[in-house]
């Protein structure tokens, strides 16, 4: 996580963030695996379609600029005071072009909003036509979706029970629980991209045969125990030995459920936390886990943890105790190994990475993962367009490269390595030169947050304006084109002024991924990082019951639930 926005203009030193992962995650945080070789569906492109007809239903006259089109209102029955002032928007799209081939068909209404209000607002089928002046308001047919509260900016409904296909689908906007109107963008507004959009996604291809996962026997218990903040070399972990496979539930051909040897999830995404351990609490890493499962109600498909080229103790000689019991429980793991020893405060440039001085160091490593015999991800490290001292761009990719080339001649090939950038505006133009190649990358993530009042501004973004900017930007320069994209941290603060916003921004975050259908893992950063807690700042999602409230009813929506993962 890194403060967008601020620049460092003095000679390179270990970050504010990094010295936070060193001390406050000398360990880490925790990460497990799960084998899963289900062959996937081909994944599509999402598709973003544009409004074909919309309009206002509504049994009176006035309606801001409604009649010149800019606007579409919706209000309760009893609107501002009026017994008969109710309005529904009423939006209709012609999708043409999805593939006849395509299913699990994902279908999400996005229609932005210039201001945040305290009303419900229900998306529905509708039987009145967009294309009409001023429909009628007529009885709607059962929910689709509902968001309770309306933020600035884009809104989500999930409408995949109307839309299946190719049709044309006429949706409506209902409103309650605020007796004013709401102003919603049409599809006459100046500005295209605030235009009401439907984007689908859909999987394509031969549906796989059902196959079964296996899991790891418990390994043989460490000789080392977890690092403090004192460099304490430790024996290497012994290496796991895999029992004969255990069989679970099958998947039906078609269906959601099947996992690629990629860790991609058919459908959905996986949810995963990094939550960090300290000397206080013994740096016991399971635990810190597993703590934020019970406040949160359930089992995290992927846990994250950071770990350094120390190659020894918990820090660096990975996967340490910890991480081979949350493997055998079920979850994934996320190895963000960064060349520096966090104990010690030092740092490797990337030369020395690709010199070959490091080599035993990487042999090692990959050795242990090799052992695991799970696929677990696998990143190398992340951010690197916030690390000036570690040398140019060219040397990160050469670096890159040369880290996953020992892995694969150690025969490796369970990393699943996962590129992750800032996904910061300002560094837009050196993406590009950061990355590896796509033979060398399997997954594409970033870090977006709603920093809010942290980082010295008062934007407040909401979930889809967090996570929408990177993603678009890699859509239009085909950066790690057809790789799935992951959040490999991701945190909103609070807003002082509005203590149920944090809560509204979780319960909002997983129609943001519906409306982002590509991203097939987040991970909840739950540190303050290199921001510090005030009476208006604090990134964590537990930092108080309202907010924790709204995480752990993100975390049950079946979007976030995988069959196969954590969750179970």
């Amino acid at each position: 996580m890194s403060r967008h926005g601020l620049h460092r203009i003095t000679r390179y030193r270990p970050s504010p963030r990094r010295k936070a992962i060193a001390i406050g995650v000398v360990g880490g945080s925790v990460v497990a695996g799960i084998v899963a070789t289900m062959m996937p569906l081909l994944a599509s492109d999402d598709l973003s379609i544009r409004a074909a007809a919309d309009t206002t239903a509504s049994a009176v006259s006035q309606d801001g600029d409604n009649a010149a089109k800019t606007t579409l209102a919706t209000c309760p029955a009893r609107c501002d005071g009026n017994p008969r002032g109710g309005r529904e928007a009423v939006i209709e799209f012609a999708v043409t072009t999805v593939p006849a081939a395509a299913v699990n068909v994902r279908a999400t209404l996005r229609v932005h909003a210039w201001q945040q209000f305290a009303a419900t607002v229900t998306a529905h089928a509708s039987p009145l036509s967009a294309r009409e002046a001023r429909p009628p308001l007529a009885p709607a047919p059962a929910a689709l979706d509902t968001v309770t509260g309306v933020s600035k900016g884009f809104n989500e409904w999930d409408v995949s029970g109307l839309v299946t296909g190719n049709g044309t689908w006429t949706l409506s906007l209902a409103q309650s629980g605020l007796e004013t109107r709401v102003y919603w963008a049409s599809a006459e507004n100046r500005d295209p991209e605030l235009r009401p959009r439907l984007v689908i996604s859909y999987d394509l291809g031969t549906p796989p045969s059902p196959v079964t996962t296996t899991r790891p026997a418990p390994p043989p218990a460490p000789s080392a125990s977890p690092t403090t903040t004192a460099p304490k070399p430790s024996p290497t972990i012994a290496p796991t030995r895999t029992p004969s496979p255990t069989a679970s539930p099958t998947v039906p051909p078609g269906k959601c459920g099947a996992v690629s040897d990629k860790l991609v999830p058919s459908c959905g995404a996986w949810w995963g936390m990094y939550s960090p351990s300290g000397a206080a609490a013994g740096w016991n890493h399971g635990k810190a886990v597993t703590d934020v499962e019970s406040q949160v109600g359930r089992r995290f498909d992927i846990v994250h943890r950071y770990h350094d080229f120390s190659n020894a103790g918990s820090n660096g000689a990975f996967p340490d105790a910890y991480e081979q019991q949350q493997m055998r429980e079920g979850r994934l793991m996320f190895f963000a190994w960064e060349s520096r020893d966090f104990s010690a405060g030092t740092s490797l440039t990337w030369a020395e990475v690709y010199s070959g001085r490091q080599d035993a160091t990487i042999d090692a490593v990959a050795g242990r993962i090799r052992d695991a015999k799970v696929p677990v991800f696998m990143g190398f490290d992340h951010e690197p367009e916030d690390e000036p001292g570690k040398g140019s761009d060219a040397d990160f990719v050469r670096a890159w490269r040369y880290v996953y080339e020992r892995f694969a001649k150690a025969g490796a090939d369970n990393a699943v390595w996962v590129w992750t950038m800032m996904g910061w505006s300002g560094h837009y133009s050196r993406y590009a030169g950061l990355y590896p190649g796509d033979r060398y990358v399997d997954w594409v993530a970033y870090d977006p947050y709603n920093f809010h009042v942290c980082n010295g501004s008062k934007v407040w973004k909401s979930p889809s304006t967090t996570v929408g900017g990177f993603y678009r930007w890699l859509d239009d320069n085909g950066i790690g084109a057809g790789k799935p994209r992951m959040l490999a941290e991701f945190g909103t603060n609070f807003d002082a002024a509005d203590r149920s916003a944090k809560q509204r921004w979780f319960q909002e975050f997983p129609a943001a991924l519906k409306a982002h259908p590509k991203i097939k893992a987040a991970i909840y950063f739950n540190s303050p990082g290199m921001t510090t807690r005030t009476a208006t700042c604090d990134m964590t999602m537990n930092h108080d019951a309202s907010a924790l409230a709204g995480f752990a009813e993100a975390g049950r929506d079946p979007y976030l639930r995988q069959p196969t993962g954590g969750s179970r």
